[in-house]
């Protein structure tokens, strides 16, 4: 059984910064686009960051300069590098990744964490 289960996330002042970590654990064979999530406070959840399997990436415009997300496909771990972090940032993060278990399958299956809460307090 696959599980993607996050860490990092924490209290943290306005310029402060923390790194996300997303770990994939169980019966992987292959692991294509991994993605960071957040959803603030009484807000609908929003696409921060995607990163492939070859390591493109795509990072929202409001965090772009200050948040870098990466991989370790090694380690099949994806990570969100915050810096300068804002009030406004503060959420529950949560990682997605589509992942294959088997050489067999065509497609990768959808899998979430449970999320990790940023807070950004002043």
């Amino acid at each position: 059984q696959v599980q993607l289960v996050e860490s990092g996330g924490g209290l943290v002042q306005p310029g402060g910064s923390l790194r996300l970590s997303c770990a994939a654990t169980g019966s992987i064979f292959n692991i294509d686009d991994m993605r960071w999530y957040r959803q603030p406070p009484g807000q609908q959840r929003e696409l921060v960051a995607s990163i492939t399997s070859r390591g493109d990436t795509y990072v929202l415009d409001r965090v772009r300069g200050r948040f870098t997300i990466s991989r370790d496909n090694a380690q099949n771990t994806m990570y969100l590098q915050m810096n300068n972090l804002k009030p406004e940032d503060t959420a529950v993060y949560t990682c997605n990744a589509e992942i294959k278990s088997s050489y067999k399958d065509f497609y990768g299956m959808d899998y979430w964490g449970k999320g990790t809460l940023v807070t950004v307090f002043s």
